[in-house]
């Protein structure tokens, strides 16, 4: 009896892209047992035809030009890895108007456009699946979809930059500043040669959107989400920390509270003891509270060719499933809810904070009165031995018991125009009660 075959077009063959189609080939033998048919790549949208053909044993499957696969009839599933907004957008568009499935690993697309590929697979009564937008590797989305749907999610965060989590683990490790970390990254390949949106927290920014949305049933995009990178903190910060028995890790938070979501993404002190603080290198992990899990983590490979290809071979062997069994788009959007998103100041988190202020009797009593001014509890404060060359200056560490963050930022602005406090050096918000 001769084999069934699904017919799927690649859009983009750089590292994911080849990354899927070497997954593909390794999958061949097995692929009728595991899915009751194959899937074979008939084509391949590149812009370097020259360059491509070198990565394959058939060059001919490659084109530029998209109306080469949007027009194909025999195409049922469109794998798109080229990123970005535009033209992914419109490929994809164009794909599902067309009745064509389509998987895709385009973070900056979802974040922002979401809401528009999700209602147009609706319509077409196909797939659109996007497992590997977050977390490369680690399966996330559809858990939440599936696994956990018996729940309502209160919190997910986690660790999803796995080039940030590298710099910050050489930063604590190996007593690394900033720069010198971020060069090691970049020699080694874990950063790019433009290393904005993975430093700037723009990266896991989108991945936030995208599990704020799946997570709370209701739409979150990259606008609303709070981002803080982490150029700014110092091998000293780290060393603080560890006194305090915390680790540095950028974290990507978004609770679902009473007043709306919270979603935002920073720098944060995270207490040793939590499973999140032992994630280090370019390793991601994700932490899941629901009402009736409780906690749950998930953890691995946040990036890379292979574990992201793993997750983009996942969705189309969903697909597949689907097609066999004719029950396509079944499982699309879930944002059937509209919950406000807060304001970052509206927000509520501990703080460190770390100042220079004079060294005499008094000082610590006026920084406290104006804290009490607007409802900051102390819950720790240290004196340490000032580095700097003025004999009259002392560097004092507080950590803030839970605060709104618009009061805390008005308190450290009124202690900065006090004549007693000369620097104000940080503020890093502390994860935990």
């Amino acid at each position: 009896m001769e084999e069934k075959v699904i017919n799927a077009a690649l859009l983009g063959l750089g590292t994911v892209g080849t990354g899927v189609y070497r997954v593909l080939k390794s999958q061949e033998e097995e692929m009728t047992a595991k899915i009751g048919c194959k899937v074979k790549i008939r084509k391949i949208l590149v812009r370097n035809l020259e360059k491509a053909a070198g990565k394959l044993e058939d060059p001919a499957m490659l084109t530029n030009n998209w109306e080469d696969i949007k027009s194909d009839p025999s195409i049922d599933i469109v794998i798109e890895l080229i990123g970005g907004i535009e033209p992914a957008r419109t490929y994809i568009l164009d794909a599902l108007h067309a009745g064509k499935h389509v998987v895709t690993a385009n973070k900056d697309l979802i974040a922002v456009h979401g809401k528009e590929l999700m209602d147009t697979a609706k319509a077409s009564h196909v797939d659109f699946l996007f497992e590997a937008a977050v977390a490369g590797g680690i399966p996330i989305i559809r858990p939440l979809k599936q696994c956990l749907a018996g729940n309502h999610m209160s919190e997910v965060m986690g660790i999803v930059n796995g080039t940030t989590n590298f710099i910050l683990t050489r930063m604590s490790q190996e007593n690394m500043e900033f720069k010198d970390a971020l060069a090691l990254a970049t020699e080694l390949g874990y950063a790019e040669a433009d290393p904005t949106a993975d430093i700037d927290g723009l990266d896991a920014g989108r991945k936030v959107a995208i599990l704020a949305s799946v997570a709370f049933n209701s739409r979150v995009v990259f606008d609303d989400v709070y981002i803080e990178g982490i150029t700014k903190i110092s091998a000293k910060d780290i060393r603080y920390a560890k006194e305090m028995g915390c680790a540095i890790k950028l974290l990507g938070v978004a609770r679902n509270t009473e007043s709306g979501v919270e979603a935002y993404v920073c720098p944060m002190l995270i207490p040793n003891d939590h499973p999140l603080a032992t994630v280090n290198d370019s390793y991601n992990a994700v932490f899941v509270h629901g009402d009736a899990v409780e906690d749950a983590m998930f953890f691995g490979r946040g990036a890379g060719e292979l574990p992201t290809a793993s997750a983009v071979v996942g969705d189309i062997f969903d697909i597949v499933r689907d097609i066999e069994a004719g029950c396509c788009g079944r499982i699309g959007c879930t944002c059937y809810k509209s919950l406000p998103v807060k304001k970052m100041e509206n927000t509520y988190n501990r703080y460190f904070l770390r100042l220079h202020v004079e060294d005499r009797c008094g000082v610590l009593a006026e920084m406290t009165e104006v804290f009490a001014k607007y409802h900051v509890s102390i819950a720790q404060i240290i004196q340490k031995d000032s580095q700097s060359q003025d004999d009259h200056l002392a560097e004092v560490v507080v950590i803030t018991s839970k605060v709104r963050e618009g009061d805390f930022k008005t308190a450290v602005q009124e202690l900065s125009n006090k004549a007693s406090v000369k620097r104000i050096s940080k503020t890093i918000r502390v994860y935990g009660k």
